[in-house]
């Protein structure tokens, strides 16, 4: 048992336990995008206003522009055997990446949230316990899984892509036997605010990844190829996804009526009754479970690198893991139960708001990476205030707050709109804007700082960095 329980936490992973290759992150995430969630976010491009035949066009594009965003943070992992965000350190500061951080632990909650009030009708179906003990029953088994760590969550990727794959084939056979894919399809006229909003759902589904993809991948060899990081998991994460979404576009084109606020007991009564209405309740159940383990993983390693920004903490003891693990899931548990009776319209508009803040994140934390440090750092500097990264980077912070404000004025969700979204006929391109903006201005402002261009001395200096090209 003891080399199954993780003993790691945001320390970096020493060279003689990494194991494995870049294939399994093929297999994790598509099995963390084959889910009802992913389903619903298709859903909600037709839902919306979009035709079938434009949203799984806007669907791919973001899937693939967006996925390959959250990719290029997935390749870091081999390289500095670090969690995703504690990277953002190097960024932002010791102390200040606790600004990002902040938002990120609130986007696990969100989606931990989300995916168990999906999975709760599941469990709830299936023990006929009803929605809410199913919510309950789910996140407890969650939180039990992701204290086990990092071994358990890739099997369970291995097993959750296989029955989910299956249970997706079948039920996407069943949905063409009830309707006629050309009639679905026949309508092409675009509309490019509507077309614009499935892109930006796509997209904020690959980058809200982009915060805890590394975790996943840190354990891999040193000289695990970058660019066979980056295609696997680029590969495993569009496919599930854009299969997921497309089967739910198609499903909310074919009875919009009898899909929405019945999501999962629509997709289950696709298949049958049942022997294989319980599969389907099963395979729903697996899929949800596999990503929430990962938002509250990571929501575990977000919140215990915030904290040791300013205790100096390194390592952690198993009760202490613990701990932080069931604060994630009772505070996840809390907004599942007060928000399972307005799911759709709040989910779509959670997406789009936390595009807003992660979007220039990932600007800043890639532009740093690959093009300021050269996907080099200086691992000990990660966990010292005094050192070369400093305690809080007010550039970078200013930066990443000019970022998020610049999006605003094209921002468009339930509760704000900005002014420049009627003039574009609706559409919402904040997200470009996001990515672009602090793109420019961190490679402007950061490129003359000697503390991230000046080569660091590494504990590995005889070995070349594994770039992209490698």
């Amino acid at each position: 048992m003891a080399g199954v329980v993780e003993r790691r936490s945001i320390d970096v992973v020493p060279d003689e336990e990494r194991h494995g290759s870049a294939v399994s992150q093929f297999t994790l995430w598509l099995g963390a995008n084959l889910q009802i969630t992913a389903v619903i976010t298709g859903a909600l491009a037709v839902v919306f206003g979009a035709n079938a035949f434009w949203s799984l066009i806007g669907l791919l594009l973001g899937n693939l522009l967006g996925g390959a965003v959250m990719a290029l943070h997935s390749a870091q992992g081999p390289r500095l055997g670090l969690p995703q965000m504690i990277t953002s350190r190097a960024q932002f500061g010791v102390r200040g990446a606790v600004v990002p951080l902040a938002l990120v632990i609130v986007m696990y909650i969100g989606f931990f949230a989300s995916g168990s009030v999906l999975a709760g009708q599941a469990v709830g179906e299936l023990t006929h316990l009803g929605e809410t003990p199913g919510i309950i029953l789910f996140a407890t088994v969650t939180a039990v899984a992701a204290a086990v760590g990092y071994r358990l969550i890739h099997t369970l990727g291995k097993i959750a892509g296989l029955v989910c794959a299956l249970a997706f084939v079948y039920l996407g056979i069943r949905l063409l036997e009830r309707t006629d894919l050309g009639t679905l399809l026949a309508d092409h006229r675009f509309g490019l605010p509507v077309f614009l909003l499935a892109v930006s759902l796509s997209a904020s589904w690959q980058l809200a990844f982009g915060p805890y993809v590394a975790d996943y991948s840190r354990y891999l060899p040193r000289h695990t190829s970058a660019r066979a990081t980056f295609w696997w998991t680029l590969s495993g994460s569009v496919l599930g996804s854009q299969w997921s979404m497309t089967f739910g576009a198609l499903a909310a084109a074919a009875a919009p009526a009898a899909f929405v606020g019945h999501e999962v007991s629509y997709i289950v009564g696709l298949g049958g009754a049942g022997l294989i209405a319980s599969f389907l309740y099963f395979a729903i159940a697996l899929g949800k479970l596999t990503i929430n383990i990962l938002n509250t993983y990571g929501g575990f390693m977000s919140l215990v690198t915030s904290v040791s920004g300013f205790r100096g903490q390194r390592t952690l003891s198993p009760r202490g893991r613990s701990a932080y693990i069931a604060g994630i899931m009772l505070a996840g548990t809390a907004v599942a139960l007060l928000g399972k009776d307005s799911f759709l319209t709040s989910f779509k508009d959670f997406l789009l708001f936390l595009l807003t803040f992660f979007t220039p994140w990932s600007a800043i934390n890639l532009v740093d990476y690959y093009l300021i440090s050269k996907e080099r750092y200086d691992i000990p500097a990660l966990s010292d205030p005094a050192g070369r990264y400093g305690a809080w980077n007010v550039r970078a912070l200013t930066v990443y707050v000019l970022g998020v404000l610049a999006q605003l004025p094209f921002l468009a969700t339930h509760f704000f709109t900005g002014p420049l979204v009627a003039p574009l006929g609706g559409a919402d391109i904040s997200w470009l804007v996001g990515l672009a903006v602090p793109a420019v201005l961190y490679w402007v402002t950061a490129r003359r700082d000697t503390a991230r261009t000046a080569e660091p001395a590494a504990p590995h200096e005889d070995q070349a960095p594994a770039g992209l090209g490698g």
